[in-house]
């Protein structure tokens, strides 16, 4: 008993020692002046990479970019994400990495890192919960309140360095649960509230003048709703898609990462691999350097209001990099490349589609005056990705790939 408490003791003491070497490190430390570019990622599993296997190396991480890219503790210790902090000392203290899996921000903060000087450093984390509605993501709910725990951190340790600290943007990957659970809710309603709050709450901490802006992907797990029917009417699996796609359109707030149909998922079950992952967040970064340096909003490739001729629909798109696409190679090809039309009576009445430069015409055999046009609604139950799941072809020639959408021809 005696020589279990001396190791114990040893191991306080050494593990004591250790933090008081950093706290007297950090304190002595001449950082110069850096500017701290946080943008972590917040949601479900999906934010957290569960099942991606990872593929960055955190050495190379480290050390290809001049030590540029941090954690919230302005650390290179990736990849020990918990939701109790006193596990996630522990894994750190350990150098436990068994559940550490690809992030679409580390490849977002490489992406950055070759394009910001070297006076700015990129801070990234990941926050959130698996499994969980939006509603239990939002302010008050211990999630959110342990993700500002994190940014209020890496704030204050930036701050105490001497460095500028600001949040322009964090990244946003939820929406499965409340697909696959059904709860009474609006997303759009939670969603848009959510970008509020975290506003308000993270100027609070950085005391910054411009806008939080969330980098937003487009969910692609519409089949995992037991009820699904892709030729259902009432298809209430399309709200959260429908959703994202219309904030990412019409808020300022909301920025593309885009939609992830076009990517293989583990198991072709709810979780992207890690090399989507990686493609994710070099998607983000597109979004994320627009924003740093005050560019123009895009929002990626979505339809503007289709219009009725005759028994035809033309649907036109606001294309930044025409022409539009049919792309059966990187997407398995889907019936009419994945867009339909749904009548009252759950019947598809698409005859053919045309391509047509920056427009699509699709023929119906009637008319579709009451009909649902859907796009990328459609796909094998409980399954998610470029073969199997709710998918389409259409994409421009930059890889922005068509949203999931849904229109009502009244």
């Amino acid at each position: 008993m005696k020589r279990v408490f001396k190791v114990l003791l040893i191991a306080v003491v050494l593990v004591v020692g250790y933090y008081a070497y950093l706290y007297i490190k950090e304190k002595t430390t001449d950082y110069g002046h850096k500017v701290v570019v946080c943008i972590p990622v917040y949601g479900q599993s999906l934010a957290l990479g569960e099942e991606a296997i990872r593929i960055t190396d955190f050495e190379k991480l480290k050390n290809d970019y001049d030590g540029r890219i941090i954690t919230e503790n302005l650390d290179h210790e990736f990849g020990y994400f918990e939701y109790n902090p006193w596990k996630k000392f522990f894994k750190k203290l350990f150098h436990y990495q068994k559940r550490s899996f690809e992030l679409s921000v580390y490849g977002m903060a490489e992406s950055l890192a070759h394009q910001l000087g070297q006076d700015t450093v990129i801070c990234i984390f990941p926050g959130g919960q698996g499994t969980t509605l939006i509603k239990e993501l939002s302010k008050g709910t211990e999630p959110y309140n342990n993700f500002l725990s994190d940014i209020q951190k890496a704030c204050k340790r930036s701050q105490e360095r001497g460095w500028t600290f600001y949040v322009p943007a964090i990244c946003w990957m939820q929406g499965e649960s409340d697909i696959a659970e059904y709860p009474d809710t609006n997303y759009k309603t939670l969603l848009k509230q959510f970008s509020i709050d975290i506003n308000q709450d993270i100027k609070e901490i950085t005391h910054q003048d411009f806008p939080v802006r969330l980098i937003s992907y487009q969910t692609n797990a519409i089949t995992r709703g037991k009820k699904f029917s892709a030729n259902s009417y009432e298809c209430k699996e399309v709200a959260v898609p429908q959703a994202i796609m219309e904030l990412i359109r019409d808020d300022s707030l909301f920025w593309p990462s885009g939609p992830i149909y076009p990517y293989s998922f583990t198991r072709e079950a709810v979780h992207l691999d890690g090399a989507s992952q990686k493609q994710l967040g070099q998607l983000a970064a597109r979004s994320a350097i627009r924003i740093i340096r005050n560019q123009r909003h895009l929002y990626g490739l979505m339809p503007l209001s289709p219009i009725i001729d005759g028994n035809d629909i033309v649907v036109r798109f606001d294309i930044t990099y025409p022409p539009l696409v049919f792309d059966t190679i990187n997407v398995k090809k889907i019936d009419n490349y994945g867009f339909n039309i749904i009548t009252h009576e759950g019947k598809d009445i698409i005859r053919s589609i045309t391509l047509e430069d920056s427009l699509i015409r699709i023929s119906c055999l009637q008319s579709p005056k009451g009909g649902k046009l859907r796009y990328a609604i459609n796909g094998e139950i409980m399954k998610s990705g470029n073969q199997h799941g709710p998918r389409g072809n259409l994409r421009d020639t930059n890889y922005n790939w068509c949203y999931q959408f849904e229109y009502l021809f009244n």
